[in-house]
């Protein structure tokens, strides 16, 4: 008897001192839509099909880029968005952007961020109003010594002296972040890096997430994968811009990106300055872009394939690819094709594409800013004994690339017909709008289905919605209203045919 009591004494103790499990969200049986718009960039919602193929679309690039090149003496011989900021100012309407120049000797040695504007993100111009010091003291739009401005208007903000935010990087102290009334003058917001510094910290970019408010940075660390060290992006978010969370893994190369390292090397073989080193051979990530989507948040991680060594680094192209999430916790990669393809070789971005570090809005249209080069990371331009190809033969520049609203990926059914059937979700709303596009012979339609997967009454296979939609409004026989099933648990049957659907959403009808 005494023995027992001293092992449920015992067994009390332990749990008395043991942690308290980490909490964990609740179970969804049914998932909540809301009103905001579903793209198929992963499959989250599908709960079956039939006969239907998921495609990745690649950006387009605009007729006119590179459309900022390295024109002014103290830019020196690149000017870059990789890791910039390109946004629109609602108040002052015109866009703005802070981007990265290599910098000129007698000028920025070290390079620097400098500003531009522009009426419409197409035509830019480098106002003279640099608000740092330079070598010869003459003007220039330099407007802060270091590097990767992740940039941010926070019109919220009650203090006009953190209006604008950045997050960048420098050299001798690693992942900053500034504050600035107007966006040229920047201050430092703490002496202490955001993140902790690591070995090969000098990647870093940042966006936010409009679901929720947050800020999130991107920053590159080095970690052990599959047995070697590599270049891996970590994540780590803050709501007040001050307190940053313990970092996270958030893009780190697979078996996957491994194999696909030699068709990568393949199609990049005519700029490779280096035979390839089987054993060097690899996959990594140097960096990446992000789109804050309405139910989710779309991610453009930069893929390094390196070939081989050299002089103290690696060579090999970088191509941007895609990735989703919808917690910032859990990421997929369901593609690993380039979402902005290289130009052909010896053209300005036919070496390395880098991003800027948030995709933005402009009507209808997401515009991708990027970095272009002709070379790749381990040209001799960059590590060997040619400097005079520098602003000659080699060069980087900034380009523009753009999708329609929501138009990532694309569910596509076959001249045959199938069907796409969504796992159970809740909705609010007045009517049910599609994103997608048919063609000859093609159509769109769509049932209501309760969870069991049997038809409601009334929402039988709905009219057919033909040709290329934004919004289309879902319309049923006898103009019954899907506001009467708003709150309900239903599933969504998509019968395409011909057809690319890439986005639903329940809606309020547009306000006259």
């Amino acid at each position: 008897m005494k023995q027992h009591q001293a092992v449920l004494f015992a067994l009390s103790l332990a749990v008395a001192y043991c942690p308290a499990p980490p909490l964990v969200a609740q179970q969804e049986t049914v998932f909540d839509v809301g009103s905001r718009s579903q793209l198929f960039v992963d499959q989250y919602l599908v709960q079956e099909t039939s006969r239907i193929a998921f495609t990745p679309h690649a950006a387009r690039k605009h007729p006119g880029n590179p459309i900022l090149k390295a024109d002014q003496l103290w830019e020196g011989w690149y000017v870059t968005a990789f890791c910039g900021t390109i946004l629109f100012d609602e108040e002052e309407r015109r866009f703005k952007m802070w981007y990265g120049i290599a910098g000129d000797k007698d000028f920025f040695p070290h390079g620097g961020i400098c500003y531009a504007v522009s009426p419409d993100g197409l035509k830019w111009e480098k106002p003279t109003i640099g608000t740092v010091s330079s070598a010869n003291g003459r003007p220039h739009n330099c407007v802060a010594p270091f590097l990767l401005p992740s940039v941010f208007k926070d019109a919220a903000d009650s203090e006009p002296n953190r209006r604008y935010k950045m997050i960048c990087f420098d050299v001798d102290r690693g992942y900053l972040a500034f504050l600035s009334p107007d966006g040229l003058k920047w201050t430092e917001q703490s002496s202490k890096p955001i993140v902790p510094i690591s070995y090969v910290d000098d990647v870093v970019s940042a966006f936010r997430d409009h679901r929720t408010g947050r800020f999130i940075a991107l920053p590159k660390m080095m970690s052990p994968v599959l047995g070697r060290s590599r270049r891996t992006i970590y994540l780590s978010s803050s709501l007040d811009f001050r307190d940053w969370t313990k970092l996270e893994p958030a893009f780190v190369a697979d078996r996957r990106d491994d194999l696909g390292s030699l068709p990568r090397i393949e199609r990049s073989r005519s700029l490779l300055h280096h035979p390839d080193n089987l054993n060097v051979v690899r996959s990594e990530f140097y960096g990446a872009g992000a789109y804050s989507a309405e139910s989710c948040v779309i991610g453009f991680p930069w893929v390094f394939t390196i070939n081989a060594n050299t002089r103290g680094n690696q060579e090999g192209p970088i191509e941007p690819q895609l990735a989703v999430s919808r917690d910032l916790q859990h990421w997929q990669r369901p593609f690993r094709t380039p979402i902005l393809p290289f130009g052909k070789p010896g053209e300005w971005d036919s070496g390395m594409i880098l991003t800027a570090s948030q995709a933005i809005d402009v009507g209808d249209e997401v515009r991708l800013y990027y970095g272009g080069t002709n070379y790749t990371h381990g040209a001799p331009v960059l590590y060997g004994d040619k400097p005079e190809e520098r602003g000659t033969k080699y060069t980087g520049a900034i380009g523009l690339a753009t999708w329609r609203r929501d138009r990532f990926v694309s569910a596509d059914g076959p001249v045959e017909g199938g069907t796409l059937t969504t796992v159970p979700i809740r909705f609010s709303g007045k009517r049910l709008e599609l994103n997608g596009v048919t063609y000859t012979d093609g159509e769109i339609r769509v049932e209501l289905l309760d969870a069991a997967g049997k038809p409601l009454a009334g929402f039988g296979l709905s009219e057919p919605i033909t040709g290329d939609h934004l919004r289309h409004e879902v319309r049923f026989p006898g103009g019954v209203q899907v506001s009467s099933l708003a709150g309900r648990a239903i599933s969504l049957r998509f019968h395409l045919r011909s057809a690319e659907l890439y986005a639903f959403a329940f809606r309020d009808p547009p306000q006259k």
